[in-house]
């Protein structure tokens, strides 16, 4: 079976993650996010985990701050991306939320890529988190999106039936 890059998009809590893990029931899937390291970096200095406006600001600030210095985060998934081509697993879901990352991380893949907003209505009408990361999610030319606006299980399958489709339409 062939490879597929997905870079996956949304607003915190429209069920990103729920979604890939759901892939794992089909394909061997490797899922990575560009705030990794930073969150491993906010964790040493006081960062608990919480996921407030405040604190998705604090992390998205450290994001641009490494991003400006040493592009940490592309750095991170490039060796993340480099690992998968090595590996067995056959979609890459790989969490990036502005367009600038998006793109720059893009140009160092090779193998098919897609890219994917997730949306969920009772969460985009809450309106804004206030840090550009969250804020900016809808402002990308992706080229697919998902609406997973059904229950639990009939979303994931929905989703998984929707891969399965680009699975064979790319490779």
């Amino acid at each position: 079976m062939k490879k597929l890059v997905m870079v996956i998009n949304g607003k915190g809590g429209v069920g990103k993650d729920a979604l890939c893990q759901a892939l794992e029931q089909t394909y061997k899937v490797v899922n990575v996010s560009a705030i990794t390291p930073i969150k491993e970096i906010a964790a040493q200095h006081g960062w608990q985990g919480e996921k407030t406006p405040q604190a998705r600001r604090f992390l998205a600030e450290l994001k641009r701050v490494f991003v400006d210095y040493n592009d940490l985060p592309t750095q991170y998934l490039v060796e993340q991306y480099e690992a998968f081509a090595e590996s067995d697993a056959h979609i890459l879901c790989v969490h990036i939320r502005e367009p600038e990352e998006i793109d720059k991380f893009i140009t160092h893949v090779k193998l098919p890529c897609i890219t994917m907003l997730i949306r969920r209505k009772a969460v985009d009408m809450q309106g804004a988190y206030g840090n550009a990361a969250d804020d900016g999610v809808h402002n990308y030319p992706y080229t697919h999106v998902f609406d997973n606006d059904l229950p639990l299980e009939a979303s994931q399958a929905a989703f998984v039936g929707l891969m399965e489709s680009i699975m064979r339409e790319m490779l």
